[in-house]
């Protein structure tokens, strides 16, 4: 008999718990600082709408209805066309692509946790704590043995099952970060950038929005709700058959967008108060964040609560990713949970390596257009598999799937949720596709901009 869910909470937290990673809280501040703030999240949201909160429902309405691993579900739903199938083998693959490299960037997670606790960057000038990253990446033994402590945590989570294992470990993470992220947010609104750093987010300037931010945030919003890696639909496999799906993927899509918007204003207004630029990229939160929190009052204590809620983020995202990989192997190969799990994580550990290894002992190699192993698979993963998983999930959904299998589950075999049903399956075959598909042909380089 499968495994489900205690409740609604325990699938809501674990939900958000996959869909709020790094993503919401590295990603989504340094892009919305690169792309002019405001007016970039007001076409997030809106793509959070047309594009990813639509996707999201048809992976819920797939896992739950089939009650199997992510290959499974499109077997027992399709038996008679084994091609799409093809959709959940890529789904696989992109949950153990992408946590192979996630592990090593969520292990910087832990490093600079470490730091922060022991006051590494107190009394640093910030030449010295930027160094810092390059000095990380650097090093093979420490990128190595992140990985083996940020993986050993993903394993405990997992081997301990959906109840016991995943939903508990997010009853902790999930609240905490929350707890951790509102604190920060209200340290930020009492600093002098606090004004600055609400106007930047919320105030749009749509002088600033280009077709290249439109689209990057039609990406971001896609990517920010963990959809086309296996994870939502095998979470929706343990739920229960009388849990409504359209309230529950809106809170879900809500909290994970929240996750997103109060991490910016809580890390904007501190980069404002001491005159640092918001556009900082990449570098946000490993160079230019310990650089602030080194000159601002509470700064020691500001950097270990930042890096808590870094790690909690990252476990939370990782934790649904092996599990998609571990289900698969108990449905499909009929391995006990802790065999699975433990062959699963060691599979993934050793495939993340050369990711860990990429800007040192294998720093020569590069793959594609000059890059390094990790952020060549960052690129494989980003622009091909994810985009092709979603466009074939919402054409598969909206062209394939049985219309009685998808009005049952969106509309709960009732009259309470036919016009919501009716708004998702236009959105599901019309806008969701082709969004989905532009951003893929933009991605690639095929629309030049």
């Amino acid at each position: 008999m499968r495994n489900h869910w205690s409740g609604r909470l325990g699938f809501i937290l674990a939900a958000v718990g996959s869909a709020v990673g790094l993503g919401n809280i590295w990603k989504f501040p340094f892009i919305t600082g690169m792309n002019g703030g405001g007016a970039f999240v007001l076409v997030y949201l809106v793509a959070i709408l047309f594009c990813g909160l639509p996707i999201l429902m048809a992976e819920f309405a797939i896992g739950r209805h089939s009650q199997q691993d992510v290959v499974g579900s499109f077997r027992k739903l399709t038996p008679k066309t084994p091609f799409w199938q093809v959709i959940g083998w890529l789904n696989l693959s992109v949950a153990f692509v992408i946590l192979s490299y996630y592990g090593v960037v969520a292990g910087w997670t832990l490093d600079y946790l470490l730091k922060s606790l022991t006051g590494a960057f107190s009394g640093q000038e910030p030449e010295a704590i930027a160094a810092m990253f390059g000095s990380l990446v650097k090093d093979p033994i420490r990128q190595v043995c992140c990985l083996t402590a940020f993986m050993a945590f993903c394993l405990l989570a997992v081997i301990g099952g959906v109840k016991e294992g995943i939903e508990r470990w997010n009853r902790i993470l999930m609240p905490g970060l929350f707890v951790i992220l509102l604190l920060l947010a209200v340290y930020a609104m009492t600093t002098d950038g606090a004004w600055a750093g609400i106007q930047f987010m919320l105030a749009p300037d749509f002088s600033k929005l280009t077709v290249s931010s439109v689209l990057e945030a039609m990406g971001h919003s896609f990517f920010t709700l963990s959809l086309a890696m296996g994870a939502m639909i095998t979470y929706a496999s343990y739920m229960d058959k009388n849990e409504p799906i359209w309230p529950v993927s809106i809170r879900i899509a809500v909290l994970d967008t929240l996750v997103a918007i109060v991490a910016g204003l809580a890390i904007f207004p501190i980069v404002f108060s001491v005159g640092m630029e918001p556009g900082a990229g990449p570098g946000l939160i490993f160079k230019t964040l310990p650089q602030v929190f080194a000159t601002i009052p509470l700064g020691h204590i500001l950097a270990v609560l930042f890096f808590i809620l870094m790690a909690f983020a990252a476990l939370s995202s990782a934790i649904s990713l092996l599990e998609v990989l571990t289900a698969f192997m108990i449905d499909e190969r009929r391995y006990d949970r802790k065999k699975a799990t433990v062959l699963m994580t060691l599979a993934v550990y050793i495939a993340g390596i050369p990711s860990a290894l990429s800007y040192s002992v294998l720093g020569k190699i590069k793959l594609i257009n000059g890059m390094e192993i990790l952020d060549s698979l960052d690129y494989i993963a980003s622009n091909f598999m994810l985009p092709i998983g979603g466009m074939l999930i919402a054409i598969y959904t909206g062209y394939v799937l049985d219309k009685r299998i998808a009005k049952a589950e969106i509309s709960e075999d009732g009259q309470n949720y036919l016009k919501i049903f009716s708004i998702w399956y236009f959105t599901i075959r019309y806008i969701a596709p082709v969004a989905v598909l532009v951003i893929f042909l933009t991605k690639v380089g095929i629309i030049k901009l």
